[in-house]
């Protein structure tokens, strides 16, 4: 398996920098936010993917995929009762497809949770059979461009629009389509499950539901910088043959971002490399 950095713990410092960090630090990827790269991401340049492409290059780093899709542009929306709201955001998640392709990524993470808000008045059923029919509405452009588009379970604390793996197992079910899955996220599931996520890797991992891993401390710090335990986890992606990517995404970043990143790959690859992580 791959490890990869969420690039937006290094957005202070220009992209080719974040590239040669990451690569520094010894991470294989980087996964990025596109609100990172522009006020409208899904129409970035010609030439700005040219740069993004170029700059990983010279880094030899890899781009794996993006998350925190729909932060730019801003007021968008998956469960607007306003129609033309959601087909416009559709629009920006089909543009974000193709983004993620053209970068040479493999992989998109729906998380925003503002953006699947339930409004005023609205019942939460409603803004859930929106939200599916959004997810839907992307699912062949996913399948053409040659990625997979990842629905991610949240805390309840962010949003009540799917909180668990069962739940966003349902959805990918239902939708029926091979480029639509769904991810885990370590602190997300560690504050929504009801069972050991060692014990959910085992379950949906074989499946092939599972196509992305974040992994994060329920204080929201890095892997390594709270009370939460690792070794269990990368023990149960080896034991089920887990050949995607796990990506760190601290959202606190203690002392401040660059730190962080380098203390995560220094826990990971240490649990990694002294065998911690071994069935």
């Amino acid at each position: 398996m791959k490890i990869a950095l969420c690039n937006e713990v290094l957005a202070d410092m220009p992209f080719d920098r974040q590239c040669g960090l990451a690569a520094a630090l010894g991470y294989d990827g980087l996964e990025l936010a596109p609100y990172t790269l522009g006020a409208e991401p899904h129409r970035l340049d010609a030439e700005a993917r040219k740069r993004v492409r170029q700059a990983a290059r010279i880094a030899k780093i890899d781009i794996i995929g993006l998350h925190w899709l729909l932060v730019s542009p801003k007021g968008l929306s998956i469960t607007s009762p306003d129609a033309a709201l959601r087909r416009k955001t559709v629009d920006v998640m089909r543009g974000l497809i193709g983004l993620c392709a053209e970068l040479g990524g493999k992989v998109l993470v729906h998380g925003s949770p503002a953006q699947r808000a339930v409004a005023e008045g609205q019942a939460l059923q409603s803004a859930r059979a929106l939200a599916i029919e959004s997810w839907a509405a992307i699912a062949r452009d996913a399948e053409r461009a040659g990625v997979t588009y990842c629905i991610e379970p949240l805390s309840r604390d962010q949003t009540p629009i799917v909180n668990t793996l069962a739940e966003a197992a349902d959805i990918v079910n239902a939708i029926g389509s091979p480029a639509v899955r769904t991810m885990l996220d370590t602190s997300s599931a560690g504050l929504s499950e009801s069972r050991p996520l060692a014990e959910l890797i085992d379950e949906y991992v074989p499946s092939g539901l599972i196509a992305h891993v974040q992994i994060n401390d329920r204080n929201r710090e890095g892997p390594g910088q709270g009370d939460d335990r690792f070794a269990p986890i990368f023990a149960a992606l080896r034991r089920n043959r887990y050949a995607g990517v796990v990506s760190v995404e601290p959202f606190i970043y203690r002392p401040d971002g660059p730190t962080a990143a380098a203390r995560a790959i220094g826990y990971v690859r240490g649990l990694l490399e002294a065998g911690e992580g071994n069935p």
